[in-house]
């Protein structure tokens, strides 16, 4: 059974879960639905919103110019995060991009993962998080198909256009899981990327 999150929380991921090894990073939202004219539920407008990892080292800084692993980027070099692909709308239900972690295999060097999700052409289609709704970061243990954390991002983020979702980072022979859910008006992977270069 999952453990529901709250902001600000954080949870042993691997403690007293030997066999752990490769998860799945579930992200998911849905647009808002519109109001039409007649008062009945018209579709909201297509918001293209993409996940993405950053690997960053214990200085919280890239490991790499490679290290951001997403939808054109879709494998890390070292082959331990990949990205399922770019989900143009967010239609339909469950997750809508998912990141596949093997945390064996994830370099020493590599101290945390970042996830985040940010609006495509956000500046040049007007859009924000405050048109999106049930937003969600879950983690499921792939070898059991076994959910392990849900985190609802619930909170009104009108304005904003990068949404940090979660963090998975070591903690001696561990791995945990916070739970981020902190808002920003990046406007592009690039400019988030560029906060963690040396």
């Amino acid at each position: 059974m999952a453990i529901n999150l709250q902001k600000g929380q954080k949870i042993d991921l691997t403690k007293g879960r030997e066999g752990l090894s490769s998860i799945t990073v579930g992200l998911g939202w849905d647009p808002v639905k519109k109001r039409s004219f007649f008062g009945f539920g018209g579709s909201g407008p297509e918001i293209d919103c993409d996940a993405s990892v950053l690997m960053l080292n214990s200085n919280n800084k890239l490991v790499s110019n490679s290290a951001v692993v997403y939808f054109g980027n879709r494998h890390s070099n070292c082959g331990s995060v990949k990205h399922s692909g770019d989900n143009l709308t967010g239609a339909g239900e469950g997750d809508d991009e998912q990141i596949f972690v093997n945390l064996k295999n994830v370099p020493g060097n590599v101290h945390k993962l970042v996830f985040v999700v940010n609006i495509y052409q956000c500046v040049e289609r007007n859009q924000d998080f405050g048109m999106i709704k049930n937003a969600f970061i879950r983690v499921v243990d792939s070898a059991k198909n076994e959910e392990l954390i849900y985190f609802n991002l619930s909170e009104d983020h009108s304005g904003a256009t990068a949404l940090f979702a979660g963090e998975i980072y070591r903690d001696g022979n561990e791995w945990k899981f916070s739970a981020t859910g902190d808002a920003t008006r990046d406007t592009g992977l690039a400019k988030i990327a560029n906060k963690y270069t040396k």
